[in-house]
């Protein structure tokens, strides 16, 4: 069955009462020298005070953004894994930091379209190119989107091979929804995983929201570890897991040091629908192909 709208929740959108626990060992008090750094170790914990974002000046645009998760289209690949989509790409130039956003492909379903390829590193798709349905103009051009993608670039132009090169940027907002008690919204793929490309790719996550669910919990493991599932991995081989509660906790991985991994959501006790909505976004140098 394809996923459907979830109904409406008589709590507030990502209210605290709403939201999934917080491990016991996810703690937010870590001093800062005691906390991954995506130079250091190929991986970090973000949020928006570490990114330098204005939340309170960029309320509207959180509230603007959020909204616009509210009618993603199911995944045309996958219509019975209770996953919505939408997905575009952006090109950055670093020797003068302009940004702006490719246009699809003309499509008679979507619109517009634009092509996703993670070549060999997912193994439910492999060497598919998917073409998937856009991001609004109007969602495109939002400050607090802007400043997500700016600030995700400040936390990887310390390599030098992001300098010499316009810079590919693939910006995703998925939702994982459920409104029964035996539904599963899964993402793709369902194992620890790489994005592929180039040594230079790094991959950014940002919670825009979430409510009246259970799991979804995110991992990060060594790059060997891909294709598994974090329950099978021995200690040394997981470096963490955690859970994203709060608007715009995120996290930031270096893509071929690590592999990463987000669990399945299924709907909290006594709900009748819940939803997580993430933002992704894709960082990495284009290759020349003349």
């Amino acid at each position: 069955m394809a996923a459907t709208a979830p109904a409406p929740t008589d709590q507030p959108y990502g209210s605290p009462s709403a939201r999934p626990a917080r491990p016991a060992d996810d703690t937010r008090e870590t001093a800062a020298a005691d906390r991954p750094d995506v130079r250091r170790d190929g991986y970090a914990r973000l949020r928006a005070a570490d990114l330098g974002v204005d939340t309170d000046a960029l309320a509207g645009d959180l509230a603007q953004f959020a909204h616009g998760y509210q009618d993603l289209p199911a995944d045309p690949y996958a219509p019975d894994t209770n996953r919505r989509r939408r997905y575009s790409h952006a090109v950055y130039l670093p020797w003068n930091g302009e940004l702006s956003f490719v246009p699809g492909i003309p499509d008679p379903a979507f619109g517009t379209v634009t092509e996703y390829w993670q070549d060999e590193h997912n193994p439910e798709f492999p060497r598919v190119r998917r073409r998937l349905p856009d991001i609004p103009p109007a969602l495109q051009g939002n400050r607090l989107l802007n400043a997500l993608i700016r600030a995700d670039l400040e936390q990887a132009l310390w390599l030098k091979e992001l300098h010499h090169a316009p810079l590919y940027i693939g910006v995703h907002m998925i939702t994982l929804s459920v409104s029964g008690r035996q539904q599963v919204a899964v993402s793709s793929p369902n194992c620890l995983h790489q994005d592929g490309g180039s040594p230079a790719t790094f991959t950014f996550a940002h919670l825009i929201g979430c409510h009246d669910i259970s799991g979804g919990e995110n991992a990060i493991a060594t790059p060997e570890s891909a294709g598994r599932r974090p329950d099978t991995l021995p200690p040394h081989a997981l470096h963490t897991r955690f859970m994203m509660t709060e608007p715009l906790d995120g996290y930031g991985v270096h893509d071929h040091r690590v592999s990463h991994y987000v669990a399945p959501v299924h709907l909290a006790d006594g709900k009748n629908s819940g939803r997580r909505d993430i933002l992704i976004i894709g960082i990495a140098p284009y290759t020349p192909g003349l």
